[in-house]
C-alpha cells in the first residue's frame, strides 16, 4: 500500500522530470551515438574549430548571469557583426602615426578571425567561458596577481630570451596550443588525430604539436615542458587528459609550478565536441575553476590547416631589440656619459 505522502511524492517527482525534459533542447534529448574507432572509443578526429566571441571571463556587470536568452544572443551577435565590420574598413593611408602607449592593432579586423557566435553549450548561449565559479571569473589566490604583474614586469628586452613564447614564434600565444586550448584573434583551428596508444592534437596557431599518451603510468614524464607533461585516458565515452609540470614561462595566468589542468573531450553531436577544463593550483587560485567551450567540426570544403610561418618576413623581434638599444644610447647621451 503506498501512503498518501508517497504518492505526493511520486507525483513531484514526475512532475519535475517532465519541466526538466521541456527546458532542454531537442537536439540534447535526442540520443547520440558517437562513431566509434576500431578499438572503439569514440572517433574524435578531424578539424575542428573553437573560434568564438565569448569571453574566457564574464563582465563584471552580467554578475552570476550564466547565459543569455534567444533575443539577447541575437542582439549579441549583431553587434560583433557590426563591430568587426566597422573595424574592417580600409585604413587611412594618410593617417597620424601611433603614439606610445596607443599601438592600436598593427592591422585592421580584416586579418581577424575569433568568429562572430556566442559560446553555446545543451542549448545555453553562454555568456563566459568560465562556468565554475559562479561568476563566471578567475578565483586568484592571495596574491596571485601581484605574481602574474611581476612576471610580465620582467620580461625584458636584453635579447630575444627576455620576450615572451608567442613574440619568438615558439609558442602560440594566448593560451591557444593549451592547455587549456583558447581561441585568440586567428587561426583558431584543430586537427586530432587517434591511435590505440596516442591522441595528436595538431594546432594551427605556430604549429604547436600536442602528443598524448593514454596510459595511466606517468612513467618518466616529470620533467617540465612547454605545454606540459599530459597524459591521457577514457572515462567511458569521454577523453580526460591531465596535464603537470609547465615550464615556469608557460604558466597559466597566475598559475605556479603546483598548477594540475584536467581536460575533457565529449563528442555531443556528429559536428561538435564540448571541451571543458579544470585548473587547479592552491597556490595561484583560491578554489579550483572550470571552463567550457564547443568545438565545431570544420566542413571538408574549408576544414584545411595551414603552416603557420611565423617568422616568414618577421622583422618585429629585431625591430623590438634595436629600438630597445637605441632607448640605451639615447639615456646614456642624455646623461652625459
Amino acid at each position: 500500500m503506498i501512503r498518501p505522502r508517497s504518492i505526493y511524492s511520486l507525483v513531484c517527482v514526475a512532475a519535475y522530470t517532465a519541466l526538466t525534459l521541456l527546458s532542454v533542447p531537442v537536439s540534447a534529448q535526442q540520443e547520440f551515438t558517437p562513431p566509434r574507432t576500431a578499438n572503439g572509443h569514440p572517433d574524435l578526429q578531424g578539424i575542428w574549430t573553437n573560434a568564438t566571441q565569448t569571453p574566457l571571463e564574464r563582465p563584471r556587470e552580467l554578475g552570476e548571469k550564466r547565459f543569455f536568452t534567444e533575443e539577447e544572443r541575437r542582439n549579441q551577435e549583431q553587434r560583433w557583426r557590426d563591430y568587426i565590420a566597422d573595424r574592417s574598413q580600409q585604413s587611412d593611408p594618410d593617417r597620424a602615426p601611433p603614439t606610445d602607449g596607443n599601438t592600436d592593432l598593427g592591422y585592421n579586423n580584416f586579418w581577424v578571425d575569433r568568429g562572430t557566435q556566442v559560446n553555446t553549450i545543451n542549448g545555453e548561449y553562454r555568456t563566459s567561458l568560465i562556468v565554475e565559479p559562479e561568476d563566471g571569473r578567475i578565483p586568484y589566490a592571495e596574491g596571485a596577481r601581484e605574481r602574474l604583474k611581476a612576471r610580465y614586469a620582467s620580461m625584458g628586452y636584453d635579447g630575444p630570451e627576455g620576450r615572451p613564447l608567442g613574440e619568438r614564434c615558439l609558442m602560440s600565444f594566448g593560451s591557444h596550443g593549451g592547455p587549456p586550448m583558447l581561441p585568440v584573434m586567428y587561426n583558431n583551428n584543430y586537427q586530432i588525430v587517434q591511435t590505440e596508444d596516442y591522441v595528436l592534437i595538431l594546432v594551427e596557431m605556430v604549429h604547436d604539436a600536442r602528443i598524448i599518451p593514454l596510459t595511466t603510468d606517468r612513467g618518466d614524464a616529470e620533467f617540465p615542458k612547454w605545454l606540459g607533461n599530459s597524459i591521457g585516458h577514457w572515462d567511458g565515452d569521454t577523453l580526460v587528459v591531465e596535464t603537470r609540470n609547465f615550464r615556469t614561462e608557460q604558466l597559466f595566468r597566475g598559475a605556479t609550478e603546483e598548477l594540475v589542468i584536467t581536460e575533457r573531450f565529449s563528442l555531443a553531436a556528429e559536428n561538435e565536441i564540448v571541451y571543458s577544463f579544470t585548473l587547479d593550483d592552491p597556490q595561484g587560485y583560491s578554489r579550483p575553476w572550470t571552463g567550457e567551450i564547443q568545438m565545431k567540426r570544420r566542413p571538408p570544403e574549408s576544414g584545411r590547416m595551414y603552416e603557420y610561418a611565423c617568422h616568414e618576413g618577421n622583422y618585429a623581434l629585431p625591430g623590438i631589440l634595436a629600438g630597445a638599444r637605441q632607448q640605451e644610447v639615447n639615456a646614456e647621451a642624455e646623461s652625459g656619459n
